[in-house]
């Protein structure tokens, strides 16, 4: 009922495309996106973990075309990082750690699909993502950039003080992906029991950086 309510155009293609299956207060956010005066910017993160990407990603990536073709700003994060750690959900095992030559090479080789499908601003290419965060909020122009640029500079202790307080070992147990993990044989990381933090904290910095 709530879906044949909406009026935004870009959430109207999503859902006459079959998109949406389960939004979280879907109304509030059609009547943000149709409110706003100007661009609104949102984003889409894609870990380094091969050179390609699969078939699945490019759901997502049309997501990120829609939402610029309907006048919005997408930022496509890269995943350098979080590469290093690799995301556990779904997986049986750790994934292979990568080195950070791989990691560059496998994010030329996935950045280059992104091209085929957004516009993006001068000097924010798959060779060479942004790591200002000077990006122009009055465009619809993609950004790409790579929360690398982030996270090598931060020390560990500092990081465990100022952001560790705002996570409870409770309510990331109570999370499917690590329940399902836990019931697995093989072992479960301490490395990978942080990637939700890491992905926590791209948000924060993207919302710094680029107001999404």
């Amino acid at each position: 009922e709530s879906l044949s309510k909406l009026t935004d155009p870009f959430l109207i293609i999503l859902r006459d495309r079959g998109f949406l299956h389960q939004c979280t207060n879907i109304l509030d956010l059609d009547a943000a996106l149709s409110s706003t005066d100007g661009i609104t910017s949102a984003y889409l993160g894609f870990d380094a973990t091969a050179d390609s990407l699969h078939v699945g990603s490019l759901l997502q990536i049309m997501i990120l075309r829609h939402f610029q073709k309907s006048g919005h700003k997408p930022i496509v994060l890269l995943g350098g990082a979080t590469s290093k750690v690799g995301d556990p959900t779904g997986k049986d095992e750790s994934r292979k750690l990568l080195t950070d030559a791989d990691i560059q090479h496998n994010i030329r080789g996935i950045g280059s699909v992104f091209a085929k499908f957004l516009t993006f601003e001068e000097g924010s290419s798959p060779s060479t993502t942004s790591t200002s965060g000077s990006s122009n909020p009055e465009t619809t122009d993609a950004v790409m950039v790579n929360n690398d640029d982030w996270f090598s500079t931060i020390n560990y202790l500092d990081f465990l003080r100022e952001y560790g307080t705002k996570f409870t070992i409770n309510r990331m147990m109570s999370f499917e992906s690590v329940k399902q993990r836990l019931d697995r044989e093989a072992p479960f990381s301490f490395l990978e029991f942080n990637y939700m933090i890491l992905q926590s904290y791209d948000f924060l910095e993207l919302s710094r950086r680029f107001g999404v």
